[in-house]
């Protein structure tokens, strides 16, 4: 089978998957639980979402260890448990991935504040994400990708992590906000910044994921086309969330977003799916429009 960078050298635009979170939480998560640990409690709940991803068309699905590392999961009690969670996060979705598609190692911020800042060295940063990245390298996982990063600095490290501890390919997303079309992630990195940090970490793959909704994101991949070679990830959120009867809800439904995918695919987007809200239904929609858009 051709692997990831291959396939998007040959022009290819892929699908990603949408939210995992959320979907979660609808199949029964408890507030306040520990995600990853539903990996070895609920494994079917877990294998079920990415089944639906990939039957709504996805080309790959991000597994369930986005709070995986060990600063994350010691929150929960669970610090010793990296290798447990993430390998097994790993297995499930290999288990039901169609011949063809891939499985990407998700791996998300560790919550620490990275020296001066705070307490949490460089050191002691790469060796948390290495951890993660070889557990999920171990469970089968065809690729890396480190997603909503705010601070430059731990994405990198994180990148080059991942790079030197499974010689997979890595893609990283960083989350921005602004207006005006002056985007920047809370810690202030701008799209060019980011574009070019994380190409120097060893990403092969960069782009943007969460914070705001479509319309944000195709201003963010129209500024961050221009100054990157490199194949660009756009998963926005279901628009922006709102609070409804005592919860979030994110209100963009398939068919309103459609349209802002289409603007996407045409800004030179190469990796396409969604974040927070979005569901299989909004994917299947995704891969409909992104067929037509190829055909």
């Amino acid at each position: 089978m051709a692997g990831i960078l291959e396939r998007l050298g040959r022009g290819e635009i892929l699908v990603a998957d949408g939210a995992f979170g959320t979907q979660l939480q609808q199949r029964g998560l408890p507030s306040g639980h520990c995600p990853e640990e539903f990996n070895v409690s609920h494994p079917e709940v877990v294998q079920a979402i990415y089944r639906d991803y990939y039957t709504a068309g996805s080309d790959f699905v991000s597994t369930a260890s986005f709070g995986g590392t060990r600063p994350r999961l010691a929150a929960h009690g669970a610090g010793d448990r990296v290798r447990e969670f993430s390998c097994k996060a790993a297995e499930l979705a290999r288990a039901v991935c169609p011949a063809g598609r891939f499985v990407a190692g998700s791996i998300g911020p560790t919550g620490e504040l990275l020296e001066p800042f705070g307490l949490f060295s460089e050191r002691e940063a790469y060796d948390v994400f290495a951890e993660q990245a070889a557990a999920l390298a171990e469970g089968g996982v065809d690729f890396i990708i480190i997603e909503t990063m705010m601070a430059g600095q731990e994405a990198q490290i994180a990148v080059r992590a991942a790079k030197e501890a499974t010689r997979l390919p890595v893609a990283a997303t960083m989350t921005f906000e602004g207006k005006n079309d002056q985007y920047r992630t809370s810690w202030g990195v701008s799209i060019q910044e980011a574009a070019d940090s994380l190409t120097q970490a060893g990403a092969e793959m960069v782009g943007a994921n969460c914070g705001l909704g479509f319309d944000q994101m195709l201003n963010i991949v129209k500024q961050m086309r221009p100054v990157t070679p490199l194949p660009i990830v756009a998963q926005a959120n279901a628009g922006l969330p709102q609070w409804i009867d005592g919860r979030t809800v994110y209100t963009e439904t398939p068919e309103t977003m459609a349209p802002k995918i289409e603007a996407l695919l045409q800004a030179g987007v190469n990796i396409i799916g969604g974040c927070c809200g979005t569901t299989p239904a909004h994917i299947a929609k995704v891969r409909e429009i992104v067929d037509k858009f190829r055909s």
